[in-house]
């Protein structure tokens, strides 16, 4: 099992940036692939990005794709969500999520086994 928290939340003007994290504990980090979701008021909660176990592979929404980066510290037990250009449509709770099986299995379904929280973001206009 893993724990996982999230932080780097907050409010920002359109074209800013932000940097998230994700702290894990438990069992070895570099076991799980891992993704970012958000979900805005009033809509479904949303694929924004994932990479693989190794760091080696990525996947990004075509909303995010050019301005957002995904990275992962397995050192760290960490990952990273790098948001630049943020736009007032990026403003949700965004959680981050892990699980075992592989990123090819995954794809982009929000069925991971384990997620954090959830830290806000707002961007203003």
């Amino acid at each position: 099992q893993v724990q996982l928290v999230e932080s780097g939340g907050g409010l920002v003007q359109a074209g800013g940036s932000l940097r998230l994290s994700c702290a894990a504990s438990g069992r070895t980090f570099s076991s799980y692939t891992m993704g970012w979701f958000r979900q805005a008021p009033g809509k479904e909660r949303e694929f924004v990005a994932s990479i693989s176990k190794s760091g080696g592979i990525t996947d990004y929404s075509d909303s995010v794709k050019g301005r957002f980066t995904i990275a992962r510290d397995n050192a760290k037990n960490t990952m990273y969500l790098q948001m630049n250009s943020l736009k007032p449509e990026d403003t949700a709770v965004y959680r981050c999520a892990a699980d075992l099986r592989t990123l090819g299995f995954l794809g982009r379904s929000a069925v991971y086994a384990y997620w954090g929280q959830g830290t806000q973001v707002t961007v203003s206009s």
